[in-house]
């Protein structure tokens, strides 16, 4: 491909808001050529988000499957992942919940020697996409209704990326998030936590003992969801990484 061609890729790209668009072009080169590319780049510069366009994410050193309307990872949740690496009992059982694409069961059955790996999804677009992904059974509903009963009490690891944006706030979102993903992966309530409240209310009948619940959350969010799972008699703690710019609950059954 000439570098004419990238040089105009990159003006448009530019052109259109991106701020990375030396990085966006390279990758949309590797990705397409000819009409194909210019049918990729019209959809990047109308606004949707740069992972739906290639087809897949980036995510703790794997090419994650992304759909069109199904929620992008982000780096931040690599976070989770991280602590439940250090969490894990020998080969644990995993429940991805809430997995939009499965990126989560993804990672952690790439990074350790797992038992089962169930992921979940009420979004039947984020199922279809996690199947592509994940490793294990996906399932659809709504937390846990969507698991198997066998399941209760027998998760070692609960990794959660619930959505924990306040209504009021979704619409302050930049373009990207808000009108090309999902507004059930964006929503979490007046306060943003009625999702994660939900969860953690649950997570006692389904952990293992000792088993853990780790759920990604905003540092504001943070306190009021460790006094929830300790309310739920679970022990917690929160957790922070200023390189992912991200907060995470920690949660411990027994």
């Amino acid at each position: 491909m000439s570098v004419d061609v990238e040089t105009v890729l990159v003006t448009r790209l530019r052109g259109a808001g991106c701020v990375f668009a030396e990085d966006e072009a390279r990758l949309l080169l590797e990705a397409a050529s000819g009409p194909e590319l210019d049918a990729l780049t019209a959809r990047r510069v109308a606004g949707e988000p740069l992972e739906q366009v290639l087809g897949w994410a980036g995510f703790r050193g794997l090419r994650i499957h992304v759909e069109p309307g199904v929620f992008v990872p982000r780096r931040r949740t690599e976070l989770l992942v991280e602590e439940a690496v250090r969490l894990a009992p020998p080969r644990p059982v995993v429940v991805d919940l809430c997995c939009g694409s499965g990126a989560l069961g993804a990672a952690l059955a790439a990074e350790l020697d797992l038992a089962e790996l169930h992921a979940a999804d009420l979004d039947p677009a984020a199922v279809r996409c996690a199947r592509r992904n994940v490793p294990g059974e996906v399932h659809e509903g709504d937390l846990y209704e969507a698991l198997p009963a066998e399941l209760r009490g027998r998760v070692d690891l609960l990794v959660v990326n619930v959505p924990y944006v306040p209504t009021d706030a979704v619409v302050l979102m930049p373009p990207e998030a808000r009108l090309h993903e999902p507004q059930l992966a964006l929503d979490g309530g007046a306060d943003g936590l009625d999702i994660a409240r939900r969860v953690v209310a649950g997570a006692p009948d389904w952990l293992a003992p000792c088993g853990h619940l780790l759920i990604e959350t905003s540092e504001r969010q943070a306190p009021a969801l460790v006094q929830a799972a300790t309310g739920a008699g679970l022990t917690a703690r929160t957790v922070t990484s200023e390189e992912l710019d991200a907060t995470a609950l920690v949660a411990r059954r027994g």
